[in-house]
């Protein structure tokens, strides 16, 4: 008897979808891996994990109905996915593209092109994740914007700083804020992370308005905090400690710092003054 239901069980589609999903999920974390990105690997695991999450939570409740063509449709997506995945050995922009190709895939396998809707806020952030950071530059100059900051952080903390379009010179040294120093995947993660608490938990209309704000605002501030103390690092002809806080474990040491002030903003301004569930209440 426990053969043959486990015979039902593996014959249903759903168990089937989970498997699928898995691989897809596993076959991308592992190539975001290989980019020896921490940051993108971090913003990439936590946004399959709300997914998975937010999946879970109404599982019950969602149309598991497909036909032919959404079904042929979805498993050719699959199929380019991992054709393509097996060609890519670094970076790849289609490493940011997969996760919303791969939740397009499987929603129209379970529930076909009609049961799309269901899933708007899982194929909202899985979205999310294609956005390339040099899309922000093309609208705003990051850099320059952090290196103003950046001087200004100096000049007031008592540091003799000339700057000259993006360049910080001090007195025995210069430092260069180009893109990748600019805060743009920083800024990036905050507001993915700002995206997906305001899609879980309820928030007024002013709330949705000021939680994005405090996210960019939190990002681009610590990160021209550390560029200041980059520069700084360069005057004092420090290499070895410009290259830990440049390249090394530093830099994510401020991304952690910047999701701190964010979580503790999200914390003590909107979910500590929220009332308790119904559960909760009746307890």
């Amino acid at each position: 008897m426990t053969e043959i239901n486990w015979l039902k069980h593996v014959q249903e589609p759903k168990y089937w979808l989970l498997g699928i999903a898995s691989g897809l999920i596993a076959l991308h974390l592992t190539l975001t891996s290989r980019t020896n990105d921490t940051d993108l690997f971090g913003t990439m695991l936590l946004f399959w994990g709300v997914v998975a999450f937010l999946i879970w939570e109404r599982h019950e409740s969602l149309t598991f109905e497909s036909g032919v063509f959404a079904s042929f449709f979805g498993g050719t997506l699959i199929a380019l996915i991992l054709l393509k995945s097996s060609s890519i050995s670094g970076y790849d922009l289609f490493i940011r593209t997969t996760p919303f190709l791969s939740g397009i895939s499987l929603a129209l396998l379970a529930s076909g092109t009609k049961g799309l809707k269901q899933y708007w806020q899982e194929l909202l952030i899985l979205a999310y994740t294609a956005i390339p950071p040099g899309l922000i530059g093309v609208f705003v100059d990051v850099a320059a914007l952090t290196a103003k900051f950046s001087a200004f952080l100096l000049h007031y903390l008592g540091f003799g700083v000339v700057r000259k379009g993006v360049f910080l010179m001090l007195e025995n040294g210069s430092v260069e804020v180009n893109h990748g120093c600019s805060g743009v995947n920083v800024i990036l993660q905050l507001l993915g992370m700002a995206v997906v608490f305001l899609l879980m938990f309820p928030t007024t209309v002013g709330q949705k308005i000021v939680v994005p704000l405090v996210a960019i605002i939190s990002a681009f501030v610590v990160n021209a905090a550390r560029v200041a103390l980059l520069a700084l690092l360069v005057s004092l002809s420090q290499p070895e400690a410009f290259k830990y806080w440049h390249e090394g474990s530093g830099s994510v040491i401020f991304s952690m710092i910047a999701v701190f002030i964010f979580g503790l903003f999200c914390w003590f301004a909107i979910l500590k003054d929220q009332p308790p569930n119904k559960e909760e209440q009746n307890c």
